[in-house]
């Protein structure tokens, strides 16, 4: 292809994408450049090209400072975002949490209000354990913490090799329980708030029961640590299900579909954090809490802090705006 014809047929696409670069470089937070990743590519494409069919020096050279320009601007935006991940964990989003009190208030007293008083009621009347939880099931879970097992938080012992194994198998299922949890939501609120009430009562009713037969301390040990996350995920998953249900049922002078549509943002963004709150639970969980060779009191003393630092994250991180550069 000659060079004129290839001028002509492009020179509107790098005339535009010059426009976008000036945008981008005047503007770091400029709308309407969702295009810039693959318009950078394409003009990489013609630069190659002009290279590989010898056209004029003056071409090649101005292709090569678009070029120049859109690596720089391509990577400061994915800096960016890498920065904007770190601000959600460090600031946004236990801010979003404060924010969010009142539904993770309620989300919190069905859930964990449900888990300590059926845990009593168990302790105190040990067969309403039969009544949530099917006999062979209670067999398994007193197997599983049996002191003299020589294995913890499962039914048989297994190699350290297979820890990534049971971190890959507890991730899934903790994010399958708060999905379900949050999702439901959509039902005027009513599945969340079930789901956060029947989870409670189910470990409740675990913790009652080992507890009562004498298994209470590899039970508590084993779970303290991992707890703090995991524990406060599913409430927070409940939490952003109980705000689209409330979205449904209130939605003030808007539409319900906007009404959740406002709602669905803060909730997702919930959501978000939720899944790292998961991901450090499993890890504990996996790597940590099933170990034998650790004393209890080891156990205790981590737990705590853990859940002290989940705790000053969640109601002080992000406290303090800094003025933008």
């Amino acid at each position: 292809m000659k060079q004129s014809l290839f001028e002509s047929r492009h020179q509107a696409e790098w005339e535009q994408f010059a426009l976008m670069l000036e945008r981008l470089e005047r503007d770091r937070g400029a709308s309407g450049v969702a295009s810039f990743p693959s318009d950078y590519r394409r003009i990489c494409q013609h630069l190659a090209l002009a290279q590989e069919r010898g056209y004029s020096s003056f071409l090649i050279d101005s292709l090569q400072q678009l070029v120049l320009r859109g690596h720089q601007q391509l990577y400061r935006h994915r800096s960016q975002l890498g920065a904007n991940v770190l601000s959600f964990i460090l600031a946004d989003f236990p801010r979003l949490v404060r924010e969010q009190w009142r539904f993770v208030l309620a989300a919190s007293l069905l859930f964990f209000g449900s888990l300590i008083g059926f845990a009593l009621l168990v302790y105190l009347f040990p067969e309403l354990v039969y009544n949530l939880i099917p006999a062979e099931q209670v067999s398994e879970m007193q197997s599983m913490y049996d002191p003299d097992a020589g294995h913890l938080g499962r039914l048989a012992e297994r190699a350290a090799s297979e820890d990534w194994v049971m971190f890959g198998y507890y991730i899934m299922h903790n994010i399958g329980i708060a999905f379900q949890t949050f999702a439901s939501g959509l039902l005027f609120g009513l599945g969340s708030a079930f789901f956060l009430f029947y989870n409670g009562l189910m470990i409740g009713a675990v913790a009652g029961h080992l507890t009562h037969i004498g298994y209470g301390q590899t039970f508590w040990s084993f779970v303290i640590g991992h707890g703090a996350f995991e524990l406060s995920a599913i409430a927070l998953a409940g939490a952003a299900g109980l705000q689209l249900g409330w979205a449904l049922i209130a939605p003030g002078r808007l539409l319900r579909a906007e009404a959740l549509q406002l709602a669905a943002r803060k909730s997702v963004l919930l959501i978000c954090g939720v899944m790292l709150f998961l991901l450090i639970a499993a890890f504990i969980e996996a790597y940590w809490s099933s170990r034998t060779g650790l004393t209890p009191l080891t156990k205790y003393l981590v737990g705590a802090a853990l859940w002290i630092l989940v705790a000053t994250y969640l109601l002080f991180a992000g406290r303090t705006r800094h003025a933008p550069e």
